[in-house]
Protein backbone atom coordinates (compact mmCIF):
# COMPACT_ATOMS: atom_id res chain seq x y z
CA UNK A 1 0.00 0.00 0.00
CA UNK A 2 1.38 3.27 -1.00
CA UNK A 3 1.29 6.60 0.90
CA UNK A 4 0.76 9.68 -0.93
CA UNK A 5 3.94 12.30 -0.46
CA UNK A 6 2.10 14.83 1.97
CA UNK A 7 3.28 18.54 0.54
CA UNK A 8 2.23 21.90 2.63
CA UNK A 9 1.26 24.36 1.07
CA UNK A 10 3.73 26.66 2.51
CA UNK A 11 6.34 25.10 0.45
CA UNK A 12 7.96 26.65 -2.67
CA UNK A 13 8.76 24.52 -5.74
CA UNK A 14 12.56 24.88 -6.70
CA UNK A 15 11.82 27.18 -9.40
CA UNK A 16 10.51 30.19 -7.62
CA UNK A 17 13.33 29.89 -5.23
CA UNK A 18 15.96 29.07 -7.69
CA UNK A 19 17.12 31.39 -10.93
CA UNK A 20 13.92 31.62 -12.12
CA UNK A 21 13.45 34.62 -9.56
CA UNK A 22 16.74 36.22 -9.92
CA UNK A 23 16.45 39.33 -12.63
CA UNK A 24 19.31 40.03 -15.29
CA UNK A 25 20.45 42.79 -16.98
CA UNK A 26 20.96 42.45 -20.87
CA UNK A 27 23.91 40.87 -22.32
CA UNK A 28 24.49 44.55 -24.11
CA UNK A 29 24.29 46.27 -21.02
CA UNK A 30 27.85 46.69 -20.68
CA UNK A 31 28.32 48.08 -24.31
CA UNK A 32 25.26 50.70 -23.77
CA UNK A 33 26.93 51.72 -20.44
CA UNK A 34 30.84 52.68 -22.28
CA UNK A 35 28.41 53.95 -25.24
CA UNK A 36 26.46 56.29 -23.20
CA UNK A 37 29.72 57.26 -20.74
CA UNK A 38 31.80 57.76 -24.20
CA UNK A 39 29.19 60.42 -25.32
CA UNK A 40 29.19 62.11 -22.11
CA UNK A 41 32.94 62.17 -21.73
CA UNK A 42 33.39 63.53 -25.22
CA UNK A 43 31.14 65.86 -24.38
CA UNK A 44 32.39 67.06 -21.32
CA UNK A 45 36.31 67.30 -23.28
CA UNK A 46 34.69 69.75 -25.87
CA UNK A 47 33.02 71.90 -23.20
CA UNK A 48 35.98 71.58 -20.69
CA UNK A 49 39.05 71.94 -23.35
CA UNK A 50 40.40 69.16 -21.25
CA UNK A 51 41.22 65.22 -21.82
CA UNK A 52 41.81 64.62 -18.44
CA UNK A 53 38.08 65.92 -17.58
CA UNK A 54 36.66 64.17 -20.39
CA UNK A 55 38.18 60.54 -19.63
CA UNK A 56 37.15 61.47 -15.67
CA UNK A 57 34.05 62.04 -16.73
CA UNK A 58 33.50 58.89 -18.92
CA UNK A 59 34.98 56.63 -15.46
CA UNK A 60 32.15 58.39 -13.32
CA UNK A 61 29.16 57.56 -15.50
CA UNK A 62 30.10 54.13 -16.29
CA UNK A 63 30.39 53.16 -13.08
CA UNK A 64 27.68 54.87 -11.47
CA UNK A 65 25.74 53.40 -14.40
CA UNK A 66 27.26 49.82 -13.15
CA UNK A 67 26.92 50.00 -9.70
CA UNK A 68 23.16 51.51 -10.20
CA UNK A 69 21.40 49.07 -12.34
CA UNK A 70 23.50 46.13 -10.98
CA UNK A 71 22.95 46.53 -7.70
CA UNK A 72 19.23 48.08 -8.55
CA UNK A 73 18.51 45.05 -10.84
CA UNK A 74 20.39 42.21 -9.97
CA UNK A 75 21.20 42.40 -6.77
CA UNK A 76 24.13 42.60 -4.54
CA UNK A 77 25.58 39.25 -5.07
CA UNK A 78 25.50 39.51 -9.08
CA UNK A 79 25.65 43.23 -8.74
CA UNK A 80 29.52 43.09 -7.08
CA UNK A 81 30.11 40.37 -9.58
CA UNK A 82 29.18 42.73 -12.83
CA UNK A 83 31.38 45.58 -10.94
CA UNK A 84 34.68 43.74 -10.38
CA UNK A 85 34.31 41.93 -13.86
CA UNK A 86 34.20 45.49 -15.08
CA UNK A 87 37.39 46.97 -12.87
CA UNK A 88 39.37 43.80 -14.16
CA UNK A 89 38.11 44.16 -17.97
CA UNK A 90 38.90 47.64 -17.82
CA UNK A 91 41.98 47.57 -16.14
CA UNK A 92 43.16 45.34 -18.74
CA UNK A 93 42.29 47.61 -21.30
CA UNK A 94 44.06 50.37 -19.40
CA UNK A 95 47.31 48.18 -19.08
CA UNK A 96 47.25 47.26 -22.97
CA UNK A 97 46.60 50.53 -24.54
CA UNK A 98 49.98 52.34 -23.33
CA UNK A 99 51.65 48.92 -25.04
CA UNK A 100 49.83 48.80 -28.50
CA UNK A 101 49.94 52.78 -28.95
CA UNK A 102 53.84 52.39 -28.32
CA UNK A 103 53.87 48.98 -31.24
CA UNK A 104 52.12 51.34 -33.50
CA UNK A 105 54.44 54.59 -33.07
CA UNK A 106 57.36 52.58 -33.88
CA UNK A 107 55.99 50.49 -36.77
CA UNK A 108 54.52 54.28 -38.47
CA UNK A 109 58.13 55.98 -37.48
CA UNK A 110 60.15 53.02 -38.39
CA UNK A 111 58.95 50.76 -40.82
CA UNK A 112 60.01 53.02 -43.62
CA UNK A 113 63.24 53.30 -42.97
CA UNK A 114 63.60 49.56 -42.12
CA UNK A 115 63.01 48.86 -45.24
CA UNK A 116 64.89 51.38 -46.80
CA UNK A 117 67.97 50.30 -48.82
CA UNK A 118 71.17 50.02 -47.44
CA UNK A 119 69.59 49.66 -43.65
CA UNK A 120 70.86 46.07 -43.15
CA UNK A 121 74.49 46.72 -44.90
CA UNK A 122 75.27 50.15 -44.12
CA UNK A 123 77.25 52.04 -41.37
CA UNK A 124 77.29 55.29 -39.55
CA UNK A 125 80.54 56.17 -41.65
CA UNK A 126 80.05 59.28 -43.40
CA UNK A 127 76.61 60.52 -41.75
CA UNK A 128 77.24 63.74 -41.96
CA UNK A 129 77.44 63.63 -45.38
CA UNK A 130 73.24 63.88 -46.54
CA UNK A 131 74.43 61.96 -49.64
CA UNK A 132 75.92 59.05 -48.26
CA UNK A 133 73.58 56.31 -47.47
CA UNK A 134 74.17 55.21 -43.71
CA UNK A 135 72.81 52.08 -41.83
CA UNK A 136 72.94 49.55 -38.46
CA UNK A 137 74.78 47.00 -39.99
CA UNK A 138 77.70 46.74 -38.08
CA UNK A 139 75.27 47.66 -34.63
CA UNK A 140 73.21 43.92 -36.19
CA UNK A 141 76.74 42.59 -36.43
CA UNK A 142 78.04 43.28 -33.04
CA UNK A 143 74.34 43.38 -31.48
CA UNK A 144 74.36 39.10 -32.09
CA UNK A 145 78.17 39.02 -31.48
CA UNK A 146 77.79 40.23 -28.08
CA UNK A 147 74.65 38.41 -27.55
CA UNK A 148 75.94 35.08 -28.57
CA UNK A 149 79.04 35.20 -26.32
CA UNK A 150 77.18 36.21 -23.19
CA UNK A 151 74.22 33.01 -23.70
CA UNK A 152 77.21 30.96 -24.56
CA UNK A 153 79.07 31.65 -21.26
CA UNK A 154 75.86 32.04 -19.01
CA UNK A 155 73.30 29.65 -20.20
CA UNK A 156 76.27 26.55 -18.69
CA UNK A 157 77.16 28.77 -15.99
CA UNK A 158 73.01 29.33 -15.12
CA UNK A 159 71.96 25.71 -15.30
CA UNK A 160 75.26 24.01 -13.61
CA UNK A 161 74.11 26.29 -10.73
CA UNK A 162 70.53 25.48 -10.72
CA UNK A 163 71.55 21.75 -10.70
CA UNK A 164 73.78 22.06 -7.93
CA UNK A 165 71.28 24.33 -5.87
CA UNK A 166 68.39 21.99 -6.61
CA UNK A 167 70.02 18.26 -6.70
CA UNK A 168 73.45 18.80 -4.78
CA UNK A 169 73.11 21.44 -2.43
CA UNK A 170 73.40 21.72 1.10
CA UNK A 171 74.52 23.39 3.94
CA UNK A 172 75.96 26.89 4.07
CA UNK A 173 77.67 26.87 0.31
CA UNK A 174 73.96 26.35 -1.00
CA UNK A 175 72.68 29.39 1.20
CA UNK A 176 75.62 31.77 -0.15
CA UNK A 177 74.84 30.70 -3.25
CA UNK A 178 71.05 31.47 -3.28
CA UNK A 179 71.78 34.47 -1.55
CA UNK A 180 74.11 35.75 -4.03
CA UNK A 181 72.26 34.90 -7.21
CA UNK A 182 69.00 37.10 -5.44
CA UNK A 183 71.43 40.20 -5.40
CA UNK A 184 72.62 39.83 -8.89
CA UNK A 185 69.29 39.44 -9.83
CA UNK A 186 67.74 43.14 -8.90
CA UNK A 187 71.52 44.52 -9.73
CA UNK A 188 71.22 47.89 -12.06
CA UNK A 189 72.59 47.63 -15.14
CA UNK A 190 74.83 49.66 -15.50
CA UNK A 191 77.13 48.31 -11.94
CA UNK A 192 77.22 45.31 -14.49
CA UNK A 193 78.94 47.68 -17.06
CA UNK A 194 80.88 49.23 -14.47
CA UNK A 195 81.85 45.37 -13.17
CA UNK A 196 83.05 44.51 -16.54
CA UNK A 197 84.94 47.68 -17.45
CA UNK A 198 86.87 47.74 -13.89
CA UNK A 199 87.83 43.72 -14.37
CA UNK A 200 88.60 43.32 -18.63
CA UNK A 201 91.24 45.43 -18.44
CA UNK A 202 92.91 43.78 -15.86
CA UNK A 203 92.83 40.71 -17.34
CA UNK A 204 94.12 42.01 -20.83
CA UNK A 205 96.86 43.28 -18.83
CA UNK A 206 97.79 40.57 -17.30
CA UNK A 207 97.36 38.16 -20.40
CA UNK A 208 98.53 40.36 -23.23
CA UNK A 209 99.76 43.40 -21.24
CA UNK A 210 97.82 45.72 -22.66
CA UNK A 211 94.67 47.31 -21.06
CA UNK A 212 91.90 47.42 -23.52
CA UNK A 213 88.98 49.21 -21.97
CA UNK A 214 86.37 48.83 -24.50
CA UNK A 215 85.34 46.08 -26.68
CA UNK A 216 82.88 43.38 -27.37
CA UNK A 217 84.09 40.43 -25.17
CA UNK A 218 83.83 43.50 -21.95
CA UNK A 219 80.22 43.98 -23.23
CA UNK A 220 79.41 40.33 -23.32
CA UNK A 221 80.70 39.69 -19.82
CA UNK A 222 78.52 42.28 -18.56
CA UNK A 223 75.79 41.20 -19.89
CA UNK A 224 76.23 37.26 -18.30
CA UNK A 225 75.98 39.24 -15.16
CA UNK A 226 72.72 40.15 -15.93
CA UNK A 227 71.70 37.46 -17.77
CA UNK A 228 73.04 34.62 -14.94
CA UNK A 229 70.86 34.90 -12.50
CA UNK A 230 67.74 34.61 -14.77
CA UNK A 231 68.93 31.28 -15.99
CA UNK A 232 69.63 30.13 -12.67
CA UNK A 233 66.17 30.92 -11.04
CA UNK A 234 64.32 29.74 -14.33
CA UNK A 235 66.15 26.72 -14.06
CA UNK A 236 66.20 26.18 -10.86
CA UNK A 237 62.33 26.55 -10.73
CA UNK A 238 61.50 24.21 -13.40
CA UNK A 239 64.14 21.46 -11.89
CA UNK A 240 61.80 22.02 -8.77
CA UNK A 241 58.71 21.24 -10.67
CA UNK A 242 59.71 17.50 -11.62
CA UNK A 243 58.31 14.74 -9.78
CA UNK A 244 60.20 12.99 -6.99
CA UNK A 245 58.99 9.74 -7.87
CA UNK A 246 60.75 10.07 -11.43
CA UNK A 247 64.20 10.38 -9.38
CA UNK A 248 63.31 7.68 -7.36
CA UNK A 249 62.19 4.93 -10.67
CA UNK A 250 65.27 5.79 -11.77
CA UNK A 251 67.26 4.74 -9.23
CA UNK A 252 65.55 1.98 -8.86
CA UNK A 253 66.31 1.16 -12.29
CA UNK A 254 70.03 1.23 -11.16
CA UNK A 255 70.84 4.35 -12.75
CA UNK A 256 73.47 6.87 -11.01
CA UNK A 257 72.65 10.41 -9.55
CA UNK A 258 74.29 11.76 -12.60
CA UNK A 259 72.64 10.11 -15.11
CA UNK A 260 69.16 10.38 -13.36
CA UNK A 261 69.89 14.05 -13.37
CA UNK A 262 70.74 13.95 -17.03
CA UNK A 263 68.54 11.70 -18.56
CA UNK A 264 65.65 12.27 -16.37
CA UNK A 265 65.06 15.83 -14.73
CA UNK A 266 67.09 17.78 -17.22
CA UNK A 267 65.19 15.62 -19.84
CA UNK A 268 61.88 16.43 -18.37
CA UNK A 269 62.16 20.03 -17.59
CA UNK A 270 63.96 20.74 -21.07
CA UNK A 271 61.17 22.94 -22.29
CA UNK A 272 60.77 25.30 -19.64
CA UNK A 273 64.80 25.90 -19.41
CA UNK A 274 64.78 26.31 -23.25
CA UNK A 275 61.88 28.91 -22.81
CA UNK A 276 63.55 30.70 -19.91
CA UNK A 277 66.93 31.19 -21.90
CA UNK A 278 65.49 32.53 -24.82
CA UNK A 279 63.14 35.08 -22.35
CA UNK A 280 66.68 36.19 -20.76
CA UNK A 281 68.30 36.26 -23.98
CA UNK A 282 65.23 38.61 -24.74
CA UNK A 283 65.64 40.49 -21.77
CA UNK A 284 69.60 41.50 -22.24
CA UNK A 285 69.76 42.38 -25.30
CA UNK A 286 68.29 45.43 -25.58
CA UNK A 287 70.58 46.72 -22.96
CA UNK A 288 72.24 49.75 -23.74
CA UNK A 289 73.65 51.27 -20.69
CA UNK A 290 76.36 48.78 -19.68
CA UNK A 291 77.24 48.18 -23.62
CA UNK A 292 77.66 52.12 -23.90
CA UNK A 293 80.63 51.75 -20.96
CA UNK A 294 82.30 48.75 -22.34
CA UNK A 295 81.44 47.60 -25.86
CA UNK A 296 81.72 51.37 -26.81
CA UNK A 297 81.22 52.70 -30.69
CA UNK A 298 82.57 52.35 -34.31
CA UNK A 299 81.73 53.78 -37.53
CA UNK A 300 82.86 50.42 -38.93
CA UNK A 301 82.13 46.58 -38.42
CA UNK A 302 84.43 44.88 -36.14
CA UNK A 303 84.38 40.67 -36.58
CA UNK A 304 86.54 40.69 -33.32
CA UNK A 305 84.76 40.63 -30.07
CA UNK A 306 88.25 41.06 -28.28
CA UNK A 307 89.74 43.94 -30.09
CA UNK A 308 88.79 47.52 -30.43
CA UNK A 309 85.07 48.87 -29.89
CA UNK A 310 81.97 47.10 -31.06
CA UNK A 311 78.22 48.67 -32.06
CA UNK A 312 75.45 47.43 -30.72
CA UNK A 313 71.55 48.06 -31.61
CA UNK A 314 70.56 49.57 -28.46
CA UNK A 315 73.85 52.26 -28.45
CA UNK A 316 72.78 52.82 -31.86
CA UNK A 317 69.53 54.08 -31.17
CA UNK A 318 70.65 56.32 -28.02
CA UNK A 319 73.39 57.58 -30.33
CA UNK A 320 70.82 58.32 -33.41
CA UNK A 321 68.20 59.76 -31.12
CA UNK A 322 70.82 61.74 -29.86
CA UNK A 323 72.23 63.21 -32.78
CA UNK A 324 68.69 64.47 -34.21
CA UNK A 325 68.09 60.94 -36.61
CA UNK A 326 64.94 59.85 -35.51
CA UNK A 327 64.43 58.20 -38.63
CA UNK A 328 67.33 56.00 -37.60
CA UNK A 329 66.86 55.65 -34.46
CA UNK A 330 62.50 54.57 -34.41
CA UNK A 331 64.12 51.88 -37.22
CA UNK A 332 66.47 50.61 -34.83
CA UNK A 333 64.15 50.60 -32.17
CA UNK A 334 62.06 48.05 -34.65
CA UNK A 335 63.89 45.84 -35.42
CA UNK A 336 64.84 45.28 -31.62
CA UNK A 337 61.35 44.69 -30.69
CA UNK A 338 60.91 42.49 -33.63
CA UNK A 339 64.26 40.56 -32.49
CA UNK A 340 62.54 40.02 -29.23
CA UNK A 341 58.99 38.77 -30.64
CA UNK A 342 61.45 36.27 -32.64
CA UNK A 343 63.13 35.43 -29.86
CA UNK A 344 60.03 34.81 -27.82
CA UNK A 345 58.07 32.66 -30.50
CA UNK A 346 61.33 30.66 -31.36
CA UNK A 347 61.33 30.13 -27.14
CA UNK A 348 57.24 28.68 -27.60
CA UNK A 349 57.74 26.61 -30.18
CA UNK A 350 61.12 24.86 -29.29
CA UNK A 351 59.09 24.40 -25.69
CA UNK A 352 56.16 22.63 -27.49
CA UNK A 353 58.30 20.70 -29.60
CA UNK A 354 61.00 19.23 -26.47
CA UNK A 355 57.98 18.94 -23.86
CA UNK A 356 56.89 15.34 -22.84
CA UNK A 357 54.68 13.74 -24.58
CA UNK A 358 51.97 14.51 -22.03
CA UNK A 359 52.43 18.53 -22.01
CA UNK A 360 52.14 18.67 -25.42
Amino acid sequence: MSVAPVTSPKMKSPKSIGSGSQKYLPKWFNIAAIVAALLIGFLVSRIAGSGVAGVLTFLVVYFVVIIGFGFGVEGRRYGTDRLLTSVITGTFIAAVIPLVSLLWTVLVQGWTRMTAGGFFTSTTFGQSNPETVTGAGHAVVGTFMITGMAALIAVPLGILTAVYLVEYGKGTLSKVITFMVDIMTGIPSIVAGLFAAAIIPMINQALFGQAQFKNGFAGAIALVVLMTPIVVRNTEEMLRLVPNELREASYALGVTKAGTIIRVVLRTAVSGIISGIFIATARIIGESAPLMITAGTTDFYNYNIFQNQMYTLPVYVYNQYKSGNSAEAWAGALLLILIVLLLNLLARFIAKRFAPAGEK
